[in-house]
């Protein structure tokens, strides 16, 4: 598809991330784009530390990380530095704004896309959002009044948003998934299954949930007396506990 001259030289950012909820999207985006006008310069903006510094690149993308965190509602002692986070993640976005001009930046929700979208709107620059969950998230809720549009995965979020601004796409697939011929018999091969056995896929996102994870651990038993046979996906930071716990033999794919 070849793109009207104004549509020509895009350089897109494209900020957020803390889960596979808000990564994935947006690397999804990132190809859509790239196979639409490939000399399109992409440039991702995430938080140091976060899941999206690791992800971000393995997809060949480049990612700038910003010392930015979340309020921590459990530990309050832990937001002694957000302020000053806050402020320097700020001349942090400014610079990168500054330096790489862009045409249009796209937000996918987690706290470090705030920043970068609420200074591109104070910038009068092109800003939208991808909200993938029904119940939308902080960020993308403080930053949806000004948004140019907002892209939602489901519908029914003018409970959220402006209903003028909404437009329900679903939410964006890789292309990898896309382009995937795996069967069933290649799935049984990678897990290590038994073919003719039941599986209970388990899964709580890409961090994994703590309550989910929990209660699996306190019923291996039933499944194992049921004749089952599990994928438990338990998240990356919880992988290395549980598997202890269950003897499998991988740890938890963040896919």
């Amino acid at each position: 598809m070849a793109l009207s001259p104004q549509y020509k030289n895009i350089r897109i950012i494209i900020a957020g991330g803390g889960t596979g909820g808000h990564i994935f999207p947006a690397i999804a985006v990132a190809q859509a784009i790239q196979k639409i006008q490939p000399d399109a310069a992409i440039l991702f903006v995430g938080a140091l530390g976060k899941m999206e510094m690791e992800k971000i690149p393995q997809a060949g993308y480049e990612i700038i990380g910003i010392t930015i965190a979340g309020f921590n509602r459990t530990n309050l002692l832990k937001n002694v530095s957000l302020p000053w986070k806050l402020l320097k993640s700020y001349f942090q976005v400014k610079a990168i704004i500054k330096k790489f001009k862009p045409n249009a930046v796209f937000g996918v929700g987690g706290y470090s896309s705030f920043p970068v979208l609420k200074q591109s709107q104070t910038k009068s620059i092109p800003t939208f959002i991808h909200e993938s969950n029904a119940f939308a998230g902080k960020a993308n809720q403080w930053l949806g009044a000004d948004a140019t549009q907002i892209f939602t995965g489901t519908k029914g979020m003018e409970s959220f948003f402006p209903a003028e601004k909404i437009l329900v796409t679903g939410n964006p697939v890789r292309q990898n998934i896309i382009n995937t011929s795996y069967s069933k018999n290649n799935a049984v091969l990678h897990f290590g299954l038994m073919p003719n056995k039941k599986t209970v896929l388990i899964v709580g996102g890409s961090l994994g949930a703590s309550s989910i994870n929990k209660a699996i651990q306190s019923n291996l038993a039933a499944f194992l007396e049921a004749n089952l046979q599990l994928i438990w996906q338990t998240g990356k930071p919880n992988a290395g506990h549980f598997c202890a716990l269950s003897t499998c033999s991988r740890g938890s794919s963040n896919t």
